[in-house]
């Protein structure tokens, strides 16, 4: 159940292809291999109203939070998380070196007693490789 929500200044949309952001966290997320395929969610939501410090127009941010289920230790989560941060803000070293910038993220953990989920993703993906 890895879902990762990016929210981002909407005056990030000329200098980073968000397409390219979702897909890369994505990949690293499965490269991480400790999170089931069929579970992976990414997405960015573009912030079009936001103030960040004193307000300047060409500041910009990005805050990845990810949410996921209990069972991983910390040191697995710290490693797979390592590894997306890493990616992630290498990729957005042009954003760093260009401009004023905020890059975070954030893993939460949501309680099994609270948190409800119907997916049927899993499923299908291990027909597909069944089946081919």
């Amino acid at each position: 159940m890895p879902h990762f929500t990016l929210e981002y200044s909407g005056n990030l949309d000329a200098r980073v292809d968000m397409g390219k952001v979702v897909e890369m966290v994505r990949k690293a997320a499965v490269e991480s291999g400790i999170f089931p395929l069929g579970g992976i969610r990414v997405r960015a939501v573009r912030c079009e109203h936001y103030a960040i410090a004193d307000g300047s127009a060409d500041l910009g941010f990005l805050a990845m939070v990810l949410r996921l289920g209990e069972g991983r230790d910390l040191a697995t989560r710290k490693k797979a998380g390592e590894h997306i941060f890493k990616t992630l803000s290498a990729y957005l070293d042009p954003v760093f070196a260009n401009g004023k910038f905020a890059l975070s993220f954030d893993m939460q953990i949501n309680d099994k007693e609270t948190s409800w989920k119907r997916n049927n993703i899993h499923d299908a993906l291990k027909a597909e490789v069944i089946n081919g």
